[in-house]
């Protein structure tokens, strides 16, 4: 089953700020084996984050919309040049939460329909998974390509002491023979692209991300993604990103960096010192719904769209009827089945929804307090009602700089 409770910290510890490079940009794709990832970004998998819910979501807040709908300062559609971009969405490819290979081998068809669904709109699409045994990962992994992902990944970069404990995630990473055998099992298991993320290794005195990534490649997966910190930073200090080039320098298969990517910039900043071949995005989504359409627009025009406001209300309105719609459909199967604590989640999402947003410790409060996901919704539509903004915080809004742009207008970042 999928592991609830585990999702990744909401900030960074000191993050690099990185310029513009004057060239490098994000690929604008990549094959994973026979699936083409266009542009080269990827959602990562999260737990209690990455649900079909929020896949989606990603999917249509990274859609391209038109000067018309947004303003002229707004890059248009027809200014991304395909060639260079994904025609459905500036995320490339997405990620399920992880979950349990020896849950999903044991648990009824109803149930795991509960953490395998997907939706058409949401190819290409890869199931991660987690676990220990070769033949039990080897089971999972057939269910996941019978069930029609494009894609299978295992993980190696857990450092939950849940997961840790039943030598899962990155405990695997102590023991690369037995991380053999599972590549074995696996890849003769399916014929879907077979992937694998893992960190560098356990410690800074046992980095491993080198000869596992080559030991990959042997074995036939066709990419290899690191998080480049060790299970025991789990997600603080600096992803030391020099990690990422050494293994891209060691294989020959696509390598997919992740770590401390939060901008446009940094996403080009990770493929010019790295040469790396995709990005992969995990706690700014959450944070910024835009951020892959933001590097698709960079790639292809050199300047992306930041949100305003107005965004931020329609995007936390737009998540939450989602959930709420996805939960009422999960009504009618069984009970093991249907969708979990809805209001729990818009909870959860609220911290992150609400950054940037002035007064937003005030939504955030009046979320908490709430009891049900219509209350929630009620309150955010309370909050965001244009004579809520005027009469409390129009005061709160920053002073705009000389030349920029109107804070509820998009602002347009250049190089």
């Amino acid at each position: 089953m999928t592991q609830r409770g585990f999702a990744v910290k909401k900030n960074w510890d000191n993050p690099v700020e990185h310029a513009m490079p004057a060239q490098v940009r994000v690929p604008a794709e990549v094959r994973i084996g026979a699936v083409r990832v266009a542009p080269a970004t990827v959602l990562a998998p999260m737990a209690g984050v990455t649900d079909t819910v929020f896949r989606r979501f990603i999917r249509h807040a990274s859609l391209f919309t038109t000067a018309a709908d947004t303003g002229e300062n707004t890059i248009g559609e027809s200014e991304i040049e395909s060639a260079i971009t994904n025609a459905q969405s500036g995320c490339g490819l997405l990620m399920t939460e992880f979950t349990s290979a020896d849950g999903l081998a044991r648990m009824r068809e109803t149930k795991r329909r509960r953490y395998l669904t997907f939706y058409d709109d949401e190819h290409p699409i890869g199931a991660q998974l987690f676990g220990s045994n070769p033949e039990t990962l080897a089971e999972a992994a057939r269910i996941v390509e019978d069930t029609g992902f494009d894609t299978v990944d295992l993980n190696l970069g857990c450092p939950a002491k849940r997961v840790v404990g039943c030598n899962g995630g990155s405990g695997l990473l102590r023991d690369l023979p037995k991380i053999g055998e599972i590549f074995h099992a696996v890849r003769k298991a399916v014929t879907i692209p077979f992937t694998v993320k893992f960190r560098m290794g356990w410690n800074d005195r046992q980095i491993v991300c080198v000869e596992l990534a080559r030991m990959a490649e042997s074995e036939g997966l066709n990419a290899v993604a690191l998080h480049a910190r060790t299970r025991e930073q789990g997600y603080s200090g600096q992803a030391q990103w020099q990690w990422i080039a050494a293994v891209k320098q060691a294989v020959r298969i696509p390598v997919i960096g992740n770590g401390d990517v939060r901008t446009p910039e940094d996403a080009a900043a990770m493929v010019a010192e790295t040469g790396c071949d995709v990005v992969m995005i995990g706690r700014a989504a959450p944070a910024n719904p835009w951020i892959f359409r933001q590097i698709a627009q960079y790639t292809a025009a050199g300047c992306y769209d930041v949100a305003a406001v107005e965004d931020r209300y329609r995007m936390i309105r737009a998540y939450f009827e989602m959930l709420l719609t996805e939960a009422e459909a999960s009504q009618s199967l069984p009970r093991d089945g249907r969708m979990g604590d809805v209001a729990g989640k818009m909870k959860q999402f609220a911290t992150w929804f609400t950054h940037g947003v002035p007064g937003g410790a005030r939504l955030r409060a009046a979320i908490y307090q709430a009891r049900s996901g219509n209350e929630v919704l009620a309150q955010v539509e309370e909050f965001f009602a244009q004579t809520h903004w005027q009469t409390h915080f129009l005061d709160e809004l920053p002073a705009p700089e000389e030349g920029s742009p109107a804070f509820f207008a998009t602002e347009l970042v250049c190089d």
